[in-house]
């Protein structure tokens, strides 16, 4: 009976000695073999690998200052503890990540909370002002969803909660946490990069100038060195020589042509149409329709004539035709009208204006460019038709609502339109596209129309078939033109007379980045994230039950087991 009970013992500490050497021997395995699994549906915690090659590439920290911290209500709790979640899921990647979140609330000092509001808000975390209800009525409280970024000496604001028109609050809490990887890694990139790509604005044919492109400009120089420049004919503007060759590559990234007025010479057509075949990028904001707003303001009418531009054939080549109308959308802007009789005093009012839609996403459009994407404001809009064009894939971006109709030019704009109530069924024009996408290897407008001279020519290296690149068309040049009031410069998308902000600068700065993104990084924006929202009434009416379901249950099955486990000892002992 001894020798049993020590040859028990003895087999026991066998069992012990080699479980324990089994966690080390895992323990030392998992030192050097590093993997995660991501249980979840939509593989919420599984990171790009485009992400995780930019945080592999940290060679100093990150520090992240988030101010999502504090007494919130539940729907910022939960995009407080997402981007918790992502955080670490980051430093699981590199050790370089480093967080802290802070209460801007903490110093009850209202002179102190103050000056911490203004600071935030002058580096760019926007404040949302939420009203909650407490015992003593409603309360104002001011959250800050952002955080500043540090690295390398260098510092940038990054706001983590996206609004969107039209969306509940769910739903654009749901829309934020979707974008939490790429927002984090898009200014660990900004912050990361040393020499940034070059890009360049386009004048010569009276495009929008310096001071109405001052917004966007700033925007984009946190991505991109801007240049301005006029081809005038110079190969040299657009396209660099190789050292070790003759061989041609595009000077810039991507070149913007932005509301140009007047129109290209062919000369200048045939430079362009070169820059893209060597894999150059363009962003195409072109208005077809000239409508003086100006003449609009002062006469209360404006005849919109439609432009001369000359690049029907060179956008047609490539896949795309730009109508020479009016887009009228009930979807749209409102501008201030004398609603006032005739010889009183003036009495403006803010009515809808037809002839300025205002043009977002659908809640299906899952194309990074333009997922959970603000609504933008156009002006003076033109319907795009797609043509075929082998071997480019189009893809629409943007398109005007349900109700829109077109007004083929000439014809006269006037204000009296805002004073009447529009009949829907006039409005029969659906979902008309106003920008897209063109992907592919595009033929050259010029292919089988230069001279053998031109063509057999090294100094001009034409070429009549291009390098895999891409190309937006938007059918209205004024959305990246910013208003300039009383010596200021307005932001980018903010609507002066309807005192709100659209999404116009999201949408360029979008545009570009997809257009000039080597890595991929804007990809991560379509990422998904299943909202599984609860049944409100049915939580209501059944609320009763399951709290005595979820209270007496466990409890329950702790008691069931208990007595099971208690029973079967005193049978296997009592013998």
């Amino acid at each position: 009976m001894k020798a049993k009970k020590i040859h028990k013992k003895r087999r026991d500490l066998i069992n012990l000695v080699l479980m324990i050497g089994v966690i080390i021997l895992l323990n030392l395995i998992a030192s050097y073999v590093f993997k995660r699994f991501d249980l979840t549906t939509e593989k919420r915690y599984t990171l790009s690998p485009v992400t995780k090659q930019l945080l592999k590439g940290l060679d100093e920290p990150v520090f992240f200052k988030v101010y999502l911290d504090g007494d919130f209500p539940a729907g910022f709790v939960r995009l407080k503890n997402e981007t918790k979640e992502m955080l670490n899921e980051f430093r699981a990647y590199s050790p370089n990540i480093e967080y802290e979140f802070i209460n801007p609330t903490a110093d009850k000092d209202p002179k102190q909370q103050k000056a911490l509001f203004k600071q935030l808000y002058e580096k760019g975390i926007e404040p949302t002002n939420l009203e909650t209800n407490d015992e003593g009525g409603v309360k104002q409280q001011y959250v800050f969803p952002g955080a500043l970024v540090f690295y390398k000496g260098k510092e940038l604001p990054v706001q983590l909660l996206k609004t969107q028109k039209g969306l509940g609050p769910e739903e654009q809490l749901n829309g934020s946490i979707e974008a939490l990887e790429y927002e984090l890694s898009n200014v660990i990139r900004k912050l990361k990069t040393e020499i940034k790509p070059k890009i360049a604005f386009i004048h010569g044919q009276a495009e929008a100038d310096t001071v109405h492109t001052s917004d966007i400009a700033k925007a984009l120089s946190e991505y991109y060195r801007i240049d301005y420049r006029i081809i005038n004919g110079n190969m040299r503007v657009l396209m660099d020589t190789l050292s070790h060759d003759t061989s041609f590559i595009p000077r810039y990234k991507a070149i913007i042509i932005a509301g140009p007025d007047s129109a290209f010479t062919e000369k200048d057509k045939f430079l362009i149409d070169q820059y893209i075949m060597y894999g150059g990028k363009v962003l195409w904001l072109v208005s077809p329709v000239s409508a003086p707003l100006d003449s609009l303001k002062r006469n209360a009418y404006t005849l919109a004539l439609p432009k001369q531009l000359q690049l029907e054939d060179l956008l047609f080549k490539y896949g795309v035709r730009i109508n020479p109308n009016i887009l009228l959308d009930m979807q749209c802007a409102q501008i201030p009208i004398n609603v006032s009789i005739k010889q009183g005093d003036p009495k403006f009012q803010l009515v809808p204006f037809v002839y300025f839609p205002l043009i977002g996403p659908s809640p299906t459009d899952k194309h990074p460019i333009v997922k959970n994407l603000d609504l933008i404001e156009f002006k003076f809009a033109s319907s795009i038709d797609t043509i075929a064009a082998r071997g480019i894939k189009k893809t629409i971006l943007l398109h005007s609502s349900r109700y829109t109709r077109t007004s083929n030019t000439p014809t006269r704009v006037s204000t009296t339109i805002a004073r009447m109530r529009p009949d829907e069924r006039q409005f029969r024009n659906a979902y008309e596209p106003v920008a897209v996408l063109l992907e592919g290897a595009f033929e050259s407008n010029y292919k089988d129309r230069v001279s053998t001279a031109i063509r057999m020519s090294k100094r001009i290296g034409f070429r009549d078939k291009g390098k895999d690149t891409k190309m937006i068309v938007v059918s209205d040049g004024s959305i990246l033109s910013n208003d300039f009031q009383h010596g200021q410069v307005v932001p980018l998308g903010f609507d002066l007379y309807m005192n709100q902000l659209f999404g116009n600068k999201n949408f360029i700065l979008n545009c570009m980045n997809y257009l000039c993104d080597d890595s991929g990084l804007i990809s991560v924006r379509a990422r998904e994230i299943t909202l599984r929202l609860l049944d409100k009434k049915k939580v209501k009416n059944e609320e009763l039950k399951w709290k005595l379901i979820n209270t007496t249950v466990p409890i329950g099955l702790i008691l069931f087991f208990g007595i099971c486990r208690f029973y079967l000892r005193k049978k296997k002992y009592s013998a």
